[in-house]
C-alpha cells in the first residue's frame, strides 16, 4: 500500500557550545542527517556545509526530506569536525548526535536538544536546535463565474455549458486543471462557486496564460466548443462582484467563416479571489493536539483469555493482537500528543468490584483519572486488568463514542483548531447496537475527531465494513447521513504477516484529510498559525 499525504519538510539546524576538537581554532562542524530503513540500517540522506571555526554554526544548506504522517521516520543528525578533504566521516572528529522521528519534530516546529557521544553520554555543553517547514504553496484561487448569450449548439432545446480551464506547460502544450459542473438547457448559464489550488492553475505565475474553454456537452462525448479566451492570474485578481472581468468567449472557425461575427456569449468572472488554505502539518506545527484514546473489546466471543485460542490471550512472549494494534498505532499518534496522557477503556466485560456489566470502564479502574502513561502504559494497564474483569457482554461500541464525542463536542467551544480526538477500538467484530453506533458516528462527524476500528481475529466482519463509510454515505437509523467519513476499519489479520509498520500506514493514511477537512470546514486556524506568514 502506498503511503499517502506526502509532503515534503525542510529542516534547518543550528548548534550551540559544541566541543572543541582543534588545537589553536575552533572545530569546522558540518552536520550529517541519516534515516532509518525498517530495522536497524542507518543511511546517509545528506550533509550540510562545514563552517570553518565554529562552536555555534547556523547551517545554511537545510534537508529536504519527505514526510508521511502514518510511518515512524527515525532521523540522526551527526556533527562532525572536519580538518581533511575525504568525504568519509570516519576519520573525522564526532562532536555529538541526535536522534529523534520527523513526527517528533513537526509537532513542535522546533526542538533543541542536548547532543550525546555514542556511548549515550553528554556531548559537553553541545546542543542542537532543529527547524521544521512544510515546503508548498498552499494558496488557492476561489471562483464565481456565470455567462450569457451562448451560441446554441443543440437542434432541441439549447446548449448544456460547461467551463474547462488549462494551463501551459513548458513545453507549450496545454493542459487542463479544472472542469464545471455541466448546466442542462441554459444559454445564461451561473456555474457553482469552485476553488483551483494557484499551482495547478499557473504555476503560482500571476503573468503565465490560461485558457479558458466553454463547451456544450453532448452525452455520446462529442461536446461542441462554444468558444474560448486567454487571460491571466493578474487579470482576473480584479474580479469583483460590483464589477466582474468579463471576456468574450471566441470560436475561431466562426470568426473565420462570418465576417459579422462578434462572440459566441460573454464569460463574466464574478470572484476571484486568493486565499490561503491549511494543510495537516500547518495544524500540527501551530499547536494543534492529537488526542488519542483506546477502546478494547473484553466481550466473551474473544474466548477466555486463559486459553491459547483467545484473542485475549497473552503469548510466552508478552503479546497478542489486541497489544500488536495498540502498540502499531499509538507509536505513531503519540509524536502528536504532548503530554503522551492516553485515557484507555475497556467494553463488554463485568467489572469488579460487584461484577456489573460495563460499556466504557477505565483500564486502570479509575473513572476520575483513565489516563496511561504513553503506550506502554496503555499496554501495562492492559495487562494488570484482564485477569481481574470477567468477558461478558454484549459488544456495545456507541458508550465508548459518545464518550470521546463529549470531550470533542467540548473542544469546539475554542475559536482555534487546537485539539483534534482519535478514537482507536480493537474488536473481534461482532457489534449488537448497531442502530446506536451509526447515530453515534453520524453525530460525532460534525466534531473534531476520528475512529479508527481494527478487528481481531477471523469474524465476519461485514458490520464494520458498512461503518467505514468508503462505500457510500453512512446514515443513522432515522436516516441522517454523517457529514463527513470518519471510520477507517482495518482486519489485523491482513497485516499478521507484513511488517509492524504496514497496519499503522493504513489505519492512519487517511487522518490527515480528515483533520484537514474538519478544520476547513468550520474555517479554524491553527492556534499559532504558521501559514499566514
Amino acid at each position: 500500500m502506498a503511503a499517502q499525504c506526502v509532503t515534503k519538510v525542510e529542516l534547518t539546524i543550528a548548534c550551540t557550545n559544541l566541543l572543541d576538537k582543534d588545537v589553536g581554532s575552533k572545530s569546522d562542524p558540518l552536520c550529517v542527517l541519516l534515516q532509518n530503513t525498517s530495522g536497524q540500517q542507518w543511511y546517509e540522506v545528506d550533509r550540510t556545509e562545514r563552517i570553518k571555526n565554529s562552536l555555534n554554526p547556523k547551517f545554511s544548506k537545510k534537508f529536504l526530506i519527505d514526510y508521511y504522517f502514518e510511518l515512524v521516520q527515525k532521523l540522526k543528525f551527526g556533527i562532525y569536525d572536519i580538518d581533511n578533504k575525504t568525504f568519509d566521516l570516519s576519520d573525522d572528529d564526532f562532536l555529538g548526535e541526535f536522534e529523534c522521528t520527523l513526527g517528533q519534530i513537526v509537532s513542535s516546529k522546533t526542538i533543541t536538544k542536548p547532543l550525546v557521544l555514542k556511548n549515550g553520554r553528554p556531548a559537553g555543553k553541545g546542543s542542537i536546535m532543529i527547524t521544521a517547514e512544510e515546503v508548498k504553496d498552499n494558496r488557492v484561487v476561489l471562483f464565481e463565474v456565470e455567462a450569457r448569450k451562448l451560441d446554441n449548439k443543440d437542434f432541441f432545446g439549447k446548449s448544456d455549458p460547461y467551463l474547462e480551464f488549462h494551463k501551459q506547460t513548458g513545453d507549450g502544450n496545454w493542459v487542463m486543471v479544472h472542469r464545471t459542473e455541466v448546466i442542462k438547457n441554459n444559454l445564461n448559464p451561473v456555474w457553482r462557486p469552485f476553488k483551483i489550488s494557484l499551482n495547478s492553475l499557473c504555476y503560482s505565475d500571476m503573468d503565465k496564460s490560461i485558457k479558458v474553454e466553454c463547451y456544450d456537452y453532448d452525452g455520446d462525448g462529442s461536446h461542441d466548443l462554444i468558444g474560448s479566451f486567454q487571460t491571466t492570474m493578474s487579470k482576473l485578481k480584479e474580479a469583483s462582484r460590483s464589477s466582474p472581468v468579463e471576456f468574450e468567449c471566441i470560436n475561431e472557425k466562426k470568426r473565420q467563416k462570418k465576417k459579422s461575427y462578434k462572440n459566441s456569449g460573454i464569460v463574466s468572472v464574478k470572484h476571484c479571489e486568493i486565499i490561503i488554505e491549511c494543510t495537516f502539518l500547518d495544524y500540527v506545527m501551530g499547536g494543534c493536539q492529537l488526542n488519542f484514546t483506546v477502546g478494547i473489546d473484553f466481550t466473551g466471543s474473544n474466548g477466555d483469555p486463559r486459553s491459547p485460542d483467545s484473542l485475549h490471550y497473552l503469548s510466552p512472549n508478552g503479546v497478542n493482537e489486541y497489544l500488536t494494534a495498540i502498540w502499531s498505532v499509538g507509536m505513531v499518534i503519540q509524536d502528536y500528543d504532548t503530554d503522551k496522557m492516553f485515557p484507555a477503556f475497556g467494553f463488554g466485560a463485568q467489572i469488579p468490584p460487584s461484577f456489573q456489566v460495563s460499556h466504557e470502564f477505565p483500564l486502570n479502574f479509575n473513572p476520575s483519572n483513565p489516563f496511561c502513561n504513553g503506550i506502554q502504559g496503555i499496554v501495562d494497564a492492559y495487562r494488570a486488568c484482564l485477569p481481574q474483569v470477567k468477558l461478558y457482554g454484549p459488544t456495545n461500541f456507541s458508550p465508548i463514542i459518545n464518550h470521546v464525542a463529549r470531550f470533542a463536542a467540548a473542544a469546539t467551544q475554542q475559536q482555534t483548531a487546537s485539539q483534534y480526538f482519535i478514537l482507536l477500538i480493537i474488536t473481534d467484530g461482532v457489534i449488537t447496537d448497531l442502530d446506536q453506533t451509526r447515530t453515534a458516528i453520524v453525530n460525532a462527524s460534525k466534531l473534531p475527531m476520528s475512529i479508527i476500528i481494527v478487528g481481531v481475529g477471523g469474524a465476519d466482519f461485514d458490520a464494520m465494513e458498512f461503518l467505514d463509510g468508503d462505500n457510500g454515505v453512512l446514515r443513522s437509523s432515522s436516516g441522517e447521513p454523517a457529514v463527513r467519513d470518519i471510520v477507517q476499519f482495518v482486519p489485523f489479520r491482513k497485516f499478521q504477516n507484513s511488517p509492524k509498520e504496514a497496519l499503522a500506514q493504513c489505519v492512519l493514511a487517511e487522518v490527515p484529510q480528515q483533520v484537514v477537512n474538519y478544520f476547513s470546514t468550520y474555517k479554524l486556524q491553527p492556534p499559532k498559525n504558521p501559514a499566514a506568514k
